[in-house]
C-alpha cells in the first residue's frame, strides 16, 4: 500500500511516518468496544444505552455535572460548539495560529452564518492577556463592528505548547469581564492533560472554560469526538445545530462506546503519555535545532532544506512548516509509534546537529 506524503505517494516500504497523529491505526481498545456495542438492536439518534450514559461518565471526569454531545469530527465539535455562543454579527478572538484559522477551511464562518475570527500573536501559538486586551480595544462596541463574543484557544497549541490552569484562568477572566464565552480546542487534550499533570476540571471549568472540544481521534480513537458543556443550562439550540450541519449520527452508539472505552482505566492518558514521552526524547534529540519547548506529542525542528531531505532519503515522512524555504518541519508522535522509529529518527537527529 503506498504511503501518502501531500498530494503524491510514496511507494517506499520502510517509511517512517511522523506526519501526524491523525495517521496512527485505531487502539485495539476502541476497536473492542464497537465490537462489543455491535450486537442486536439498539435506539437510534443518541437514545441507545451507550450514549446515555456520557452525560454521567464525563460529569464524574470533570467532576460536576457536563452535558456531551458526540459528533464525528474536530471540525464539527469546534464550529458547532461556536456557532451555539455567537450570533452572525459575531467574533470569535483566537490566535492566529490557531486550528480553526488555518485548517478548517472556513467552517467557523459558515458554521456561525458570518461571524469573524480576529486573530492575535502569542509566542509558542498561546494568546496572552495582552493580546486578548488589544483585540478588544481595537473592536469596541458599535453598531458599526462586529462584536466579540467569544475567546478560542487550542490546547495542546498547534505548535506543541499547553496552557497551564493559571494561564487559562487569566485569559478566562478578561474574557468573562467583557461577556466573552471561553472555549477550549482539545484536539489534543489528553496529550496536554498529561503534560500537565492536573485534573482535567482544572485546566477547564475551574480555570473559566465554558465549552470544550474533546478530542479522540487523534489519540487512538475512530472519528470520536465530543462537544463538553459545563453549564448544562448554556447548551440553548446546540442540538439543532449539530442535526442541521449533519452530525446527529444515526448509529452514535458506536462513537458512544468508544469514548466510554477511551475514559475507562485512564485509557485516553495512558496513550497521551506515551506519546508525550517519545516526543520528549525527540526533542532532546534536535538539541539547538528545537524550535519550541516539547510540552504534547509535536516536535518543530529547523533542520534546513538539506536536513529534511536527508531525513526523507532515509525513510522518515513528516510534514514541512513554516514558509517555503525557511527549513522547518513539524514531527508528530502517534499513541502508538514504535520505539525503534523513535531511535532511528533520534539518531538521525542527533547527526545532523553534529554534521551541522
Amino acid at each position: 500500500m503506498p504511503i501518502r506524503r501531500g498530494l503524491e505517494y510514496d511507494s517506499r516500504p520502510m517509511a517512517r511516518y511522523f506526519k501526524s497523529d491523525n495517521t496512527a491505526p485505531a487502539a485495539p481498545e476502541m476497536l473492542e468496544a464497537i465490537a462489543a456495542a455491535n450486537h442486536g438492536y439498539a435506539r437510534g439518534y443518541g437514545d441507545d444505552e451507550w450514549s446515555t450514559r456520557l452525560d454521567e461518565r464525563f460529569s464524574a471526569l470533570f467532576e460536576k455535572p457536563v452535558r456531551v454531545f458526540p459528533v464525528s469530527t474536530g471540525t464539527a465539535a469546534n464550529t458547532l460548539a461556536l456557532a451555539t455562543w455567537i450570533p452572525p454579527y459575531g467574533a470569535v478572538l483566537t490566535h492566529e495560529e490557531g486550528h480553526i484559522v488555518r485548517d478548517e477551511c472556513g467552517a467557523p464562518e459558515f458554521m456561525t452564518g458570518g461571524a469573524r475570527l480576529i486573530l492575535m500573536q502569542g509566542d509558542g501559538a498561546k494568546v496572552t492577556p495582552q493580546a486578548i486586551e488589544s483585540a478588544l480595544a481595537a473592536n469596541p462596541t458599535s453598531v458599526h463592528t462586529v462584536q466579540p463574543r467569544a475567546l478560542s484557544i487550542t490546547q495542546a497549541t498547534e505548535l506543541g505548547t499547553v496552557y497551564t490552569p493559571s494561564e487559562v484562568q487569566s485569559l478566562s477572566n478578561i474574557a468573562h469581564a467583557r461577556g466573552l464565552a471561553v472555549h477550549m480546542d482539545g484536539a489534543r487534550f489528553a496529550n496536554a492533560v498529561a503534560s500537565l499533570g492536573c485534573t482535567p476540571a482544572e485546566i477547564t471549568w475551574r480555570a473559566g472554560v465554558d465549552v470544550l472540544s474533546f478530542g479522540a481521534t487523534k489519540n487512538g480513537a475512530l472519528t470520536a469526538e465530543a462537544v463538553v458543556f459545563f453549564d448544562p443550562q448554556r447548551v440553548a439550540d446546540f442540538e439543532f445545530r449539530r442535526k442541521r450541519a449533519g452530525h446527529l449520527l444515526s448509529k452514535m452508539r458506536f462513537v458512544s462506546a468508544q469514548l466510554l472505552a477511551y475514559l475507562d482505566n485512564n485509557l485516553w492518558l495512558r496513550l497521551a503519555s506515551r506519546a508525550n514521552s517519545l516526543a520528549k526524547r525527540l526533542g532532546d534529540a534536535a538539541g539547538a535545532a528545537l524550535m519550541h519547548p516539547v510540552e504534547a506529542n509535536e516536535v518543530f525542528v529547523r533542520i534546513g532544506e538539506s536536513g529534511a531531505a536527508t531525513l526523507r532519503e532515509k525513510g522518515f515522512e513528516f510534514y514541512d512548516w513554516g514558509a517555503v524555504g525557511s527549513g522547518e518541519a513539524r514531527l508528530v508522535v502517534s499513541w502508538d509509534q514504535s520505539e525503534e522509529d523513535v531511535s532511528a529518527l533520534s539518531a538521525a537527529l542527533i547527526d545532523l546537529r553534529q554534521k551541522g
